[in-house]
C-alpha cells in the first residue's frame, strides 16, 4: 500500500509541475469553465473535436496541485478518444474517486488514471481532483454554465 501511495505523490508532484497539454488552444470548437468554489481552482477547458473525436485538448487556470495533476492526466487520457468515450471515462472517474476507501478500484477500467484513486484517502480533496472532468462534461455538452464540484 505504501508503494501506491508513493506512486501517488509522485505522479501528483510530477503533473503539477509538469502539466501536459497546458496553454490556450486557439482552434478550439468547445470549451468550458470550472470553478471549485471551497478552495478557488478554476481552470479553463478547450477541445478540438473533429467527426465526432476529441483531437486535441487544453486547459489553463490556477489551482492546487491535485487539482492541475488531475486535469493534467484527464488531457492525456481523452486526447483521441469519441465523445461517448470520453463521457464514459468521466463516468468511470467519478465512480473511482467516490468509492470508499476500503473498496476496491478497477484498475483496468480507468489505466494510467487508477493513480488518482489515492485522492479517496483525503475526501476534502476529491472535489480538487473530478473539478476538471466536471469541465470535461461541461465542454462535451457545450454547457454555458461554468462546471462546479458542487
Amino acid at each position: 500500500m505504501q508503494d501506491l501511495h508513493d506512486l501517488y505523490q509522485e505522479v501528483i508532484l510530477d503533473h503539477n509541475k509538469r502539466p501536459r497539454n497546458f496553454g490556450p488552444l486557439p482552434d478550439a470548437t468547445q470549451s468550458a469553465k470550472g470553478h471549485n468554489p471551497l478552495c478557488g481552482d478554476k481552470l479553463t477547458l478547450s477541445l478540438k473535436i473533429h467527426d465526432g473525436r476529441i483531437e486535441k485538448v487544453a486547459f489553463e487556470g490556477s489551482g492546487c496541485a491535485i487539482s492541475k495533476a488531475s486535469a493534467s492526466l484527464m488531457t492525456d487520457a481523452v486526447k483521441g478518444q469519441t465523445i461517448d468515450e470520453a463521457a464514459h471515462l468521466f463516468d468511470l472517474f467519478h465512480q473511482m474517486v467516490t468509492t470508499p476507501i476500503d473498496q476496491p478500484i478497477d484498475e483496468d477500467a480507468v489505466g494510467k488514471l487508477a493513480v488518482l484513486g489515492g485522492v479517496r484517502e483525503y475526501p476534502a480533496r476529491v472535489k480538487c481532483a473530478s473539478l476538471a472532468w466536471h469541465t470535461l462534461k461541461a465542454a462535451l455538452t457545450n454547457t454555458a454554465e461554468p462546471a462546479k464540484t458542487e
